[in-house]
């Protein structure tokens, strides 16, 4: 059985936690990099407080579920390091979650963008 974990120690293994995700996977560092180009685009295009809102949880959960994607690929490689269909279906399931997330934020990204550049440009 666990025992009772202090919140300090908690906030500081979650923090271990997303050391660990970062510099585990190559693929985090494009998602950071996209982030910082909708961030960026977001102050240039000057999109408002629920355009921001929406931006930012757009990122959080294609980041979250990168970070997921992480451990679930470090969870198989503990088990295993040997081919096996279960492991191979959850990491391939994990990966979709990131596409999906990804996709999704992009759409939603595109129509804020859109909406932004058709006001200043004067299209509507």
């Amino acid at each position: 059985m666990f025992s009772e974990r202090s919140w300090i120690t908690k906030f500081r293994d979650a923090f271990r936690g997303v050391k660990a995700g970062v510099r585990g996977q190559s693929t985090f560092f494009v998602h950071f990099f996209a982030a910082a180009a909708v961030v960026a685009a977001g102050v240039v295009l000057r999109v408002d407080l629920v355009e921001w809102c929406l931006l930012l949880l757009c990122i959080t959960i294609v980041l979250a579920a990168e970070m997921f994607n992480s451990a679930l690929e470090s969870m198989a490689k503990a088990i295993t390091h040997e081919s096996h269909p279960h492991l191979g279906n959850s990491l391939d399931i994990a990966a979709a979650a990131v596409l999906v997330a990804s996709i999704g934020a992009s759409i939603v990204g595109a129509i804020i963008f859109a909406d932004r550049l058709g006001i200043l440009l004067g299209w509507w």
